[in-house]
């Protein structure tokens, strides 16, 4: 992983400093709480922390300037004292990320009849959320492979209500537009950064460059008409089942904006297949989540004819890759003073795997093959890749 700069942040500083920020805003939320920080939640987007306020646990998180915490402490936005100046101006200023994602969890809730998170108060630039026990999608998907195709289907399901012309209306005014995977993916990988960033990835690096030269010259053309409402942020963690597999899951941290119809899909699926490769199971169970995944796309597209279906796949494939492309090079580009998320280290413990996949589906796509046959050979790649 690469090191930081000597202009960098340290991350022992940022995090004093949102430990004090977050005992701030609790007394001013709850005025004479007992407020007791716990543990620390690694995270290369956010400082999240369990939060304790007389006897009810909550998660507090810290958005630093709307950035990543990995961009933060590789020195992005200067040095610790610039950090803090621009921090308490974007603080002040209205439509912080944070604060859109408030909005959000209470339009999931409010309007699209989805159940999500319950935010416990929002102050000083720290959000929060009431803690939700349970098991998340991407623990089930692990102890019950067989019900893959089940499972994320019933997720995006669970998210139909976004498609309400009201909840539109709501979240055009507090989209989440920079946690967009096509956003992400050109802003990480644009023509003068690009380069420079992909270098700090290690042995890894220069096969993302490719991936990431192909996947660039497979601009999707701007979807037709009126874009539906996604999730934005879909990964198996952000959906927790308090009642197990046969209750309805609760959503967490929602990015919602405008986007592609494979949005959401795509990102399930990335980030279900980066947990497979990192903690692969034995064959069978593999064979049978890499089926779900097959299932799944089958029953999105079950109402589609054989051209719209094969325009749709090549477009998740397209996305599903960029995902995988922009947290891969996070996680191999995070400075070494961020601890890692337990599933993230792992992950880049098989970066060669991770990156063969993405080079033979990224070839097979520039090559014009048939999307059908693509999606076919790349879940195909995926199980290789998790059979080890």
């Amino acid at each position: 992983m690469a090191g930081t700069s000597s202009a960098a942040p340290a991350s022992a500083d940022v995090f004093a400093y949102a430990d004090q920020q977050i005992e701030q805003a609790a007394a001013r939320l709850w005025p004479g709480a007992v407020v007791r920080l716990g543990v620390h939640t690694p995270s290369v987007t956010a400082y999240v922390r369990r939060v304790q306020v007389d006897e009810r646990a909550l998660f507090a998180k810290i958005s630093l300037l709307g950035l990543s915490l990995v961009s933060v402490l590789r020195g992005t936005a200067g040095d610790w004292a610039q950090v803090r100046a621009a921090q308490a101006a974007y603080q002040g200023s209205p439509g912080t990320l944070l604060e859109r994602e408030a909005r959000g969890l209470d339009i999931l809730r409010e309007e699209a009849g989805v159940l999500a998170c319950r935010v416990a108060g929002h102050q000083g630039g720290v959000l929060f959320t009431e803690h939700v026990t349970g098991p998340t999608l991407a623990d089930l998907l692990a102890k019950e492979p067989h019900r893959t195709g089940e499972l994320m289907t019933r997720i995006l399901v669970e998210l139909a209500g976004l498609q309400r012309p009201a909840v539109a209306r709501s979240v055009d005014e507090v989209a989440i537009v920079e946690r967009g995977i096509g956003p992400t993916f050109h802003r990480k990988f644009n023509g003068i950064s690009g380069p420079t960033y992909l270098r700090k990835a290690g042995q890894t690096g220069e096969v993302l460059a490719g991936v990431v030269g192909r996947l660039r010259r497979l601009q999707l053309v701007p979807a037709a008409g009126r874009r539906p409402v996604v999730y934005g942020d879909l990964k198996p963690d952000h959906a927790v089942f308090p009642d197990g597999p046969e209750g309805r899951p609760v959503f967490l941290d929602p990015g919602l904006a405008r986007g592609r119809p494979q949005t959401d899909a795509a990102k399930l699926v990335s980030r279900t297949v980066l947990n497979l490769v990192a903690s692969p199971p034995d064959r069978a169970a593999a064979k049978a989540l890499v089926g779900g995944i097959a299932a799944f796309a089958d029953a999105l597209t079950a109402d589609l004819g054989p051209d719209e279906r094969a325009a749709w796949i090549k477009h998740l494939v397209v996305l599903w890759l960029m995902d995988t492309t922009n947290i891969l090079s996070t996680y191999l580009t995070c400075p070494t003073d961020l601890p890692l998320p337990e599933h993230a280290a792992k992950i880049t413990q098989q970066a060669v795997a991770v990156c063969t996949l993405l080079d033979r589906t990224t070839a097979n796509l520039l090559a014009g093959t048939d999307p059908r046959a693509m999606w076919r050979l790349a879940l195909a790649d995926v199980a290789k890749a998790a059979d080890r």
